[in-house]
This record gives structure tokens, C-alpha cells and sequence, in this order.
């Protein structure tokens, strides 16, 4: 079985506590099958200061971006995100988009820079990684207005109801699931799942967040990702082994590589 994490923020790991390093991450992830991550950046420097340690393994691909809670870490600097982004291996721009729920001062802010960065991934073709919390309406809008349809993406730890998800799949986009699907409450979006097309699924991790039962209260990983794989299987009607293919031939599809 292969399996993709299409969303882990491995530079927020617990590396004095859980795991000695990104290797010991990579291989505990390889046990369960999952065998090939995408690291997520959420600001430029960040995503620098990472690079290093992350860029050896050929398991692990980037995104570089820079998300809409992280905007007042430092200036949204155009020309240096897009030399990041030129980089072979960042495979997306991300992870970018529009919070309302916990930041709603900077809300003109966030349209702006979430604007640029679907540009820059325009102009290098390649896909971006969308959040969204609290801004269905906006966050469609914006991918509309900028023609994201062109560079393609995922709406990533997808929340969001039916409609959102059809305004999204109709744009080309695809949906990533979290662990979140595992929870008691997600009823609602475990509807939304039965309906989204197999060939737009993708499934994540979004570590060190949202561990799925039954590991829920404990800091999440990349293995953990079978977990989510073989729930959302289940919902699908699949086994986890086809399950697991058709969503790494879509992450391979999405993100334009090969990686089994």
C-alpha cells in the first residue's frame, strides 16, 4: 500500500519528546505505509530555515506560502516568495487563503496577499494549497477573480459544506481530508465526502494538528495518515489498499510528480 500525506507542517514536530529527527518521522510514517510527504510552509522564513534539514529526502516534496495567521510574522515579500517557489522542489504555493474565524481585523490583508500568491503560482504552473475558516463566499471569489482554475489546487482539511465543495470541484480543485473526518461531530462532513468524486480526494495529515481517532488529544504525525486513509475508505465503499492508490495517483495528478 502507498499512501501520501498531502499536508504535514514537519517543522512544528516534537523533535525533543516524540521523534529524534525528520528521518525518524519519515521512517515511522514509511511503517504504515505512508510513503511520501508534503511539508507545508506557512511563512518564508520558515520555510528557509526548514529547507535544509528537509530538501535531502526524497519522500518529502514542498510548499512554500505563506498562510493568512501568520501575515503580521513579517512583510508579504513578493519577489522572495517567488525565487522560493522556483525551487525543483516545491511541487505547490501554499498554504495561503482567507481566516475569518480567528483573524477578521486584517480581513483586506488577507484578500490582498492570498491574490499574489495565486498569481506567482500562475505564472510558475504550479498548484496552490488553499485554507479557508469563515470565508466560503471570499475564498471562492478570489480564486475565481484570480483564475486559479489555471494553476489548479486543494482546499486543504477540507470543513466546508456541500456547496463549497462544488464551487471548488467545478474550478478543478480537489478535496483533502484531515483527520478531522474520524470525530464524533463531522457528520456534516462525512456527507460531504460520500459526494465528492473519487478522483479529487486526497487525504493529510495537517501534523502536528488534528490527530484522528484513535490517537485524538495527542500530537498528530505523518503515519497517522493511514488512519484517515482507511476511515474515508471505508465511507467510499473501498478497500484502504485501493483507496490509497486512487488518492496517490490523484496527489501525483494534482502536483504534477511521480513519486512511487
Amino acid at each position: 500500500m502507498f499512501i501520501v500525506d498531502s499536508h504535514c507542517h514537519l517543522d512544528a514536530l516534537d523533535y525533543e519528546n516524540l521523534h529524534k529527527d525528520i528521518a525518524d518521522v519519515v521512517n515511522k510514517a514509511k511503517q504504515r505505509d505512508v510513503k511520501h510527504l508534503l511539508a507545508i510552509g506557512v511563512t518564508l522564513s520558515r520555510f528557509e530555515q526548514a529547507y535544509a534539514q528537509l530538501a535531502p529526502f526524497q519522500e518529502v516534496s514542498l510548499a512554500c506560502g505563506v498562510h493568512p495567521l501568520d501575515l503580521d510574522d513579517e512583510p508579504f515579500d513578493y519577489q522572495r516568495l517567488l525565487r522560493l517557489a522556483q525551487d525543483e522542489k516545491v511541487i505547490a504555493i501554499g498554504e495561503m487563503g482567507l481566516d475569518y474565524y480567528y483573524s477578521l481585523e486584517n480581513k483586506a490583508l488577507q484578500q490582498s496577499v492570498f491574490a499574489q500568491q495565486i498569481e506567482i503560482a500562475n505564472q510558475l504552473a504550479k498548484p496552490v494549497i488553499v485554507h479557508t475558516r469563515s470565508a466560503r463566499e471570499d475564498t471562492i471569489a478570489i480564486l475565481r477573480e484570480n483564475n486559479a482554475q489555471k494553476c489548479g489546487g486543494v482546499l486543504h482539511c477540507f470543513t466546508e459544506n456541500w456547496d463549497m465543495a462544488k464551487q471548488a470541484l467545478d474550478l478543478g480543485f480537489y478535496i483533502s481530508i484531515s483527520g478531522i473526518i474520524t470525530f464524533k461531530n463531522a457528520e456534516e462532513l462525512r456527507d460531504v465526502v460520500r459526494q465528492v468524486p473519487l478522483d479529487r480526494l486526497l487525504v493529510e495529515t495537517d501534523s502536528p494538528y488534528l490527530a484522528p481517532v484513535p490517537y485524538r488529544g495527542k500530537q498528530n504525525q505523518p503515519a497517522y495518515t493511514r488512519e484517515v486513509c482507511e476511515y474515508v475508505a471505508t465511507l467510499k465503499g473501498l478497500s484502504a489498499e485501493d483507496f490509497a492508490q486512487i488518492t496517490t495517483q490523484n496527489f501525483e495528478r494534482l502536483f504534477k510528480i511521480n513519486v512511487q
